[in-house]
């Protein structure tokens, strides 16, 4: 799946937004010129059909031996479980704890020790929510092969962190590409580009806020 239709797919359906001069906040104070929500891909028919075909083709080509799919809670629950249905796999997913009643399960689906798993999560920015999933199914006994996502900002905490857990993730489209296209369909003009980046590469840095517009 091409990388660029990916991220002009995003950002059509607003799943991706570029709002360099009224920054978003994080829950962590930051400032940000970008938020992604990829939940909306899912209510958008003919993006929703090129996002799982392509999280298909992912897992099939960097993770054939692949036995399972596991979603992230919750935003890739619902994209494990249509990529499943395309590869005909089982899936299911991790909660972010266990839950306090009924069998107090933190891994819902039926999972066997050994099972070859790949996590589906929709965004990697710091990979915490990735690289707990990976944890969990290792202390249930499964083999994680790795991680396949919808789009990564391609932060060095989060590749610092995937790294450091001894996995590897494949992203269908990353901010690099994004950024691309959003100056080539005039989402941001060019002079943000480089900013932005800068803004991925160091966050806690605000001084892209205060240059010039």
């Amino acid at each position: 799946m091409n990388s660029k239709t990916i991220a002009s797919d995003l950002l059509s359906i607003g799943a991706v937004f570029l709002r360099p001069q009224q920054p978003f906040t994080w829950a962590s104070g930051i400032h940000s010129p970008i938020y992604c929500d990829n939940r909306l891909v899912l209510s958008d028919p003919e993006v929703r059909n090129r996002v799982e075909d392509g999280l298909a083709l992912l897992i099939q080509t960097y993770y054939p031996e692949c036995q399972m799919l596991m979603g992230t809670s919750t935003a890739g629950i619902a994209h494990a479980a249509l990529a499943a249905q395309i590869l005909n796999l089982p899936m299911g997913y991790v909660r972010g704890e266990n839950k306090d009643h009924g069998r107090a399960n933190r891994i819902e689906g039926k999972l066997e020790p050994g099972t070859r798993t790949v996590v589906v999560e929709d965004l990697i920015s710091t990979a915490g929510s990735a690289v707990e999933t990976v944890k969990a199914l290792r202390e249930a006994g499964a083999e994680v092969l790795g991680i396949a996502s919808i789009f990564t900002y391609g932060m060095k905490s989060g590749l610092d962190r995937i790294h450091a857990a001894g996995t590897f993730n494949h992203s269908l489209s990353n901010l690099d590409v994004l950024l691309e296209v959003a100056v080539e369909e005039e989402f941001i003009g060019p002079e943000w580009r480089e900013r932005i980046l800068r803004f991925r590469d160091n966050p806690s840095d605000e001084s892209w806020m205060n240059e010039n517009q």
